[in-house]
């Protein structure tokens, strides 16, 4: 998977409408959910004790945090795009955001990102992407949502 490249707002706008590409698959593990739910204070059981999980839970193993999915999308995004002649990314926004299936712990996880619309704000690049957050072997994604993010660009 080679990655896109971004150097000018020029070249940004080519993209518009289109699909940008996805990352690498990256496992979700248990370890990575209890660290989640220390973080965040969110020790629900079913995402932190697995033991009880396998007996109570409708899924029989623990599951991600659904904000855990979500704040790996910038991970991915990263694996998907490169720009250059940016002097700074800033997170702006999130639009309908849909957890629509719960991610086992195990699940591998990957980003598909189109690119929805630019828009110039002084300088300033408001940026949407449409993200699907995959899980392998499985039909129906973990998330959908689109992101938004301004670039400054130099």
């Amino acid at each position: 998977m080679s990655k896109l490249t971004i150097s000018s707002i020029e070249e940004f706008e080519t993209h518009v409408g289109k699909e940008l590409g996805f990352s690498e698959y990256l496992k979700i593990t248990q370890e990575q959910i209890n660290l989640f739910g220390n973080a965040t204070l969110d020790h629900q059981w079913i995402h932190t004790d697995p033991e009880r999980a396998a007996t109570e839970s409708p899924f029989k193993s623990t599951i991600a945090h659904g904000f855990l999915t979500l704040s790996l999308l910038p991970h991915f995004w990263a694996q998907i795009c490169e720009f250059q002649n940016v002097k700074l990314m800033v997170n702006y926004g999130i639009e309908e955001l849909r957890f629509n299936q719960p991610v086992l712990v195990g699940s591998e996880l990957r980003a598909r990102v189109s690119l929805k619309s630019l828009k110039n704000l002084r300088g300033v690049i408001k940026a949407q992407l449409h993200i699907i957050l995959e899980i392998k072997d499985n039909p129906k994604p973990a998330l959908d949502t689109t992101l938004i993010f301004l670039y400054h660009f130099k």
